[in-house]
């Protein structure tokens, strides 16, 4: 297919999607002041029911496994943190825009929710093994959550084309996204910025959906976070765990391991902690829908 049809298609599908919900958009505003308080979103959360009833079921949820239950939205917000809430207005508005089953045609939502959770939880966990601020770490996680997110229109809407470039990934045993040029002249992060900007989400989330399979291209000022999930990617796409199409992913280059300070042997010993990290993060996303 020509590049530049299958862009105008998926940017047509892409503006005519709902925009961020009002809430949302002032959420991720407020969260990047750094002078904003629990209460400044206790104000304008409670606005919202329905949001405050996800951010009540999340701090009360076995994720959180409190002795006592929370009953105060700005007590819950303080516990939870600026971040996390933040990352469970945003999650909520892709699931619900985007991400939901009745979307799945090409690709198997479980399986691809999985997946996007493990390369979530591993940058996490590879950012706290590098002592990133505790205050960044849920970004590593909705940045691995995300990462694929230019995915989802193209499976939505060009679903027996992408079926194909999933059976070519399997023929010819290639990356999915080389496989994606071979039918689209692009792949999923062409497709994934389209969406960054539309919803003008943080530049470094959309760094790594746009460069997470173009390391060496990359000149920005957030290489932590785009290796970080590059290096989660690989290891959630070697080791099988859901199923985002890519079965045979892209060797990474040793430097980016080394720029981390981590290797196989430390990303292996993460397994018990990453499959603990996923059921709990479940209910993340469980929450959001």
């Amino acid at each position: 297919m020509d590049r530049d049809r299958v862009l105008l298609h998926m940017n047509n599908y892409i503006e005519k999607m709902p925009s961020l919900p009002t809430t949302v958009s002032k959420i991720l505003q407020l969260c990047n002041d750094p002078r904003t308080s629990p209460n400044d979103l206790n104000k304008l959360i409670s606005l919202d029911p329905v949001l405050m009833g996800r951010v009540m079921k999340l701090i009360n949820s076995a994720y959180y496994s409190l002795a006592q239950k929370v009953t105060s939205l700005v007590r819950a917000i303080i516990m939870l943190g600026i971040n996390t809430v933040k990352n469970l207005a945003l999650s909520t508005a892709v699931l619900t825009q985007i991400g939901g089953k009745k979307n799945f045609n090409a690709l198997n939502m479980e399986g691809f929710w999985r997946h996007s959770i493990c390369v979530g939880v591993t940058a996490k966990l590879i950012a706290q093994k590098r002592q990133v601020n505790p205050k960044d770490l849920e970004e590593y996680f909705i940045a691995g959550l995300l990462h694929d997110i230019g995915k989802l229109p193209m499976n939505n809407k060009l679903s027996m084309e992408y079926i194909e470039a999933l059976g070519e990934t399997e023929r010819s045993r290639i990356p999915l996204f080389l496989a994606e040029h071979k039918y689209f002249s692009l792949d999923h992060t062409d497709v994934g910025e389209l969406i960054i900007r539309n919803w003008k989400l943080s530049n470094d989330i959309r760094d790594v959906v746009c460069f997470h399979h173009k390391i060496s291209e990359y000149a920005g000022p957030h290489k932590d976070i785009l290796y970080t999930v590059a290096v989660a990617n690989y290891f959630a796409s070697a080791n099988e765990i859901g199923f985002s199409g890519d079965r045979y992913p892209e060797q990474l280059k040793d430097d980016l391991f080394a720029y981390l300070g981590v290797g196989w042997e430390y990303l292996d010993s993460l397994e018990e902690q990453i499959k603990s990290a996923i059921a709990k993060a479940h209910i993340f996303l469980e929450v959001a829908q």
